[in-house]
């Protein structure tokens, strides 16, 4: 069941790599969806390698624990600056709230467990023990 673990911090990642690849590609439109929402557009390069650097600890397993939390906290920042507006008059918008909290309930998962045999927080405990 451990490739079934590191099966889900992929998925679970691979949301994030998506989009940040997307924002970073057309940065115009991300930019300004982000001043429409009162984002200052400097954040908009931070929050590209965040989204990059972040799932991919979580892919390899390193610090799953604190990686989760972050992106949880990043997620739910998200959802609450930009898809709390018009929810139950816009039916995007509420899917997309609700993908927000369904994720959060996966990073919740995962913070909640050990982290297993594949993945590097397993190997760095197996060696102090």
């Amino acid at each position: 069941m451990h490739i079934v673990e590191v099966f889900g911090r992929f998925f679970i990642s691979l949301l994030f790599l998506i989009e940040a690849v997307k924002k970073f590609f057309n940065p115009d439109i991300s930019m300004m969806y982000m001043s429409d929402h009162g984002v200052p557009e400097f954040l908009f390069y931070p929050s590209i390698a965040f989204e990059i650097i972040v799932p991919l600890l979580l892919i390899v397993g390193y610090k799953i624990r604190i990686v989760a939390s972050l992106l949880v906290l990043f997620v739910l920042t998200v959802t609450l600056i930009f898809h709390t507006h018009h929810i139950f008059g816009d039916s995007m918008q509420l899917t997309i709230f609700l993908k927000n909290i369904s994720i959060i309930g996966g990073l919740l998962i995962v913070i909640a467990n050990k982290p297993q045999i594949c993945s590097l927080d397993y190997h760095y405990e197996s060696k102090r023990k």
